[in-house]
């Protein structure tokens, strides 16, 4: 028996350090709700946890861009609506303004009614805005560009590839109206790189041409009056433009949302004079058609909405498995870590009882020198 070195007290003294150190760490897991504290407690699982508490936090901020996109949709379409009544009503006084019972004073007077209603659709146009960013401007539309002064890109479909087109000739006729004639435009179609489709068409519409192919191949541009004869004009048609949403957390999941150029010439009403019989026949006619632009833009904000809607749920599904996932990473087991802490405190209680002893065991020695 020695009492220089007391081996047992060295050795209750350790095991009680260790047993203190396991129930900080229980006790810092239970008061916190977290398994993993510290880099140490779980390297790996750490580095997952955070690469996966990331994601959600992008998919918090994509849910609310969907919300914010759908608002944006609504208002646009809301504001399609107004403007698609006040070309139905353009549509019945042009159909009025036709009949022969009508005098060229009363046309006239529907006429003045059409100018003020084509004045409205403007004002509904300009002034539509989503946080200060106009809706019906352009802005947000696909992009093309002509290397030519004088001929500008007014509108191109979704299905038209984005490319280079190239225009061989613009020679430009027109009618007693002053419409563009066949034969103004001739366009490259030898199947090169740069040309329109085959079976493309043209129709002219005053100083616009209207090209459309199979496949709901459609591009239209506008031929300044000023313009001579032009060669090799090249349009090039940029595939970009759109409004884009980020809906995911990740680059790239975005929904690109194209907002057209809501104005009377793009609708092709600009012109419309119901003051004369023929001029009203005409106008029945661009109202049909300019109705049936609108409808069809209401129809794609209708179908971004619906996806903006589901691409809003797919969220709340991906962040509510990813948030489980997490959670079996990060957070504690209280009723397992409780076990943990329980049995620590029993063995830290029975340390310092050991402890206690092998520090008496000394004394107990010194009563052999008596």
């Amino acid at each position: 028996m020695r009492i220089s070195s007391n081996t047992s007290a060295i050795i209750a003294k350790n095991s009680l350090g260790m047993t203190e150190k396991k129930l900080s760490d229980s006790t810092r897991r239970l008061s916190s709700g977290y398994k993993i504290n510290e880099a140490k407690d779980n390297p790996s699982g750490l580095a997952i946890a955070k690469r996966m508490n990331a994601q959600l936090r992008g998919l918090d901020n994509a849910k609310q861009n969907s919300s914010d996109g759908i608002s944006l949709v609504q208002i646009a379409e809301g504001a399609l609506s107004e403007i698609q009544s006040i070309v139905q009503r353009m549509g019945e006084l042009s159909v009025r303004a036709s009949n022969g019972t009508l005098g060229d004073e009363d046309r006239i007077a529907v006429q003045k009614e059409i100018t003020q209603l084509c004045d409205e659709v403007e004002r509904v146009s300009k002034d539509c805005d989503f946080n200060g960013q106009k809706i019906f401007d352009g802005s947000f539309d696909l992009k093309a560009y002509s290397d030519t002064p004088g001929v500008r890109s007014a509108y191109y479909s979704d299905e038209t590839f984005a490319k280079n087109y190239r225009i061989s000739d613009i020679t430009p006729s027109y009618d007693a109206q002053g419409n563009l004639m066949a034969g103004s435009v001739t366009l490259l179609q030898d199947g090169s790189a740069n040309a329109f489709p085959a079976d493309a068409v043209i129709n002219y519409d005053l100083n616009r041409v209207i090209v459309t192919a199979s496949n709901s191949f459609e591009m239209q541009f506008d031929i300044d009056p000023s313009v001579a004869n032009l060669t090799n004009v090249n349009l090039d048609v940029t595939g970009v433009g759109a409004m884009r949403l980020q809906i995911g957390a990740n680059e790239g999941q975005v929904l690109e949302v194209r907002l057209p150029e809501m104005t009377l010439k793009n609708m092709n009403i600009d012109d419309i004079d119901v003051s004369t019989v023929d001029g009203a026949l005409a106008a029945i006619e661009k109202t049909a058609s300019a109705n049936a632009f609108v409808s069809a833009y209401r129809a794609r904000l209708g179908a971004y909405e619906n996806r903006l809607e589901s691409t809003g749920n797919s969220t709340l599904v991906t962040a509510e498995n990813i948030t489980a996932a997490y959670s079996r990473i990060m957070d504690v087991d209280m009723a397992e870590e409780m076990t943990v802490y329980t049995t620590n405190q029993i063995l830290s209680e029975a340390g310092v009882s050991m402890l206690a002893q092998a520090n008496e065991r000394p004394q107990q020695v010194l009563q052999l020198l008596q």
